[in-house]
């Protein structure tokens, strides 16, 4: 593979939670936090993504204040516009700035029965849209026990990545199921392992340059203490974080994982 350096991506998705009002507090507080810890913002990208509803008002926060952070949705529709009550078409996330959309969440997946085919009709629709997909992957407990770690995650990649261009901008997170709001993190070697296998994948299908560039993060019950040793892992580029990023003290020092515990 070409050698590139990937800079580090936390993301905070903040699932359903927080109305437009308490979005702007966390989004403020999250940044004075960072400014008077003389956080360094080119060294790791930041990510947020809220609920529908705050994404204007937050968009328009970052760039009234010139926050260095970018801005996502949770979930988009594979349609660009029509009949489809309570859908979001990439075409609006695209008019908000955002740089990025989640897509094939485990929670989606699950509660929304979305099978490979949906996630990969939502991948291309958000690169049409000029959007990063973040490209969620990952196994259940019971896949874990009958399967081992990486062959769901491997096969729902494989799908995902279907038909898509090598030079598309991607972002590939593996989520354990079993370990996303359990408090039971993956340790750094398994999430190690899997990482690798998904980068191959990305290798195989869309080649060694897009492998090299593509960013692999790891959700999971991350937290502050324990960040650092997954970003030490050589294929672990960042993280997926859910519960952790409403707390503004928590996701600053995962953000600042850098100088809070060292790499």
């Amino acid at each position: 593979m070409v050698g590139v350096t990937r800079t580090p991506l936390i993301a905070g998705n903040w699932k359903m939670n927080l109305d437009h009002l308490q979005a702007v507090a966390l989004v403020q507080k999250l940044h004075w936090t960072l400014k008077d810890a003389k956080h360094e913002s080119d060294t790791v990208e930041v990510a947020l993504f809220p609920p529908f509803t705050d994404l204007r008002t937050v968009q328009t926060l970052i760039d009234a204040d010139k926050i260095p952070f970018a801005l996502g949705g949770q979930d988009l529709s594979m349609h660009d516009s029509g009949a489809y009550t309570g859908e979001i078409s990439g075409a609006f996330l695209a008019k908000l700035d955002c740089a990025y959309v989640i897509i094939g969440h485990s929670e989606r997946r699950e509660y929304h029965a979305e099978s490979d085919e949906v996630v990969a009709a939502k991948v291309a629709a958000a690169l049409k849209h000029g959007l990063r997909p973040v490209i969620c992957v990952g196994e259940t407990a019971a896949d874990l026990e009958e399967f081992g770690a990486s062959a769901v995650p491997v096969g729902q990649l494989r799908v995902a990545l279907e038909g898509v261009s090598s030079d598309a901008e991607i972002v590939v997170a593996y989520e354990p199921v079993w370990a996303i709001g359990s408090g039971k993190a993956a340790t750094p070697e398994q999430a190690q392992e899997v990482c690798a296998k998904l980068r191959e994948v990305v290798a195989d299908k869309l080649g060694a340059d897009a492998a090299a560039r593509t960013r692999v993060l790891y959700g999971g019950s991350v937290k502050s203490g324990n960040i650092a040793s997954f970003l030490r892992e050589p294929d672990v580029d960042g993280a997926l974080v859910g519960g952790a990023s409403l707390v503004a003290d928590e996701f600053a020092a995962i953000i600042r994982f850098q100088k809070h515990v060292g790499v």
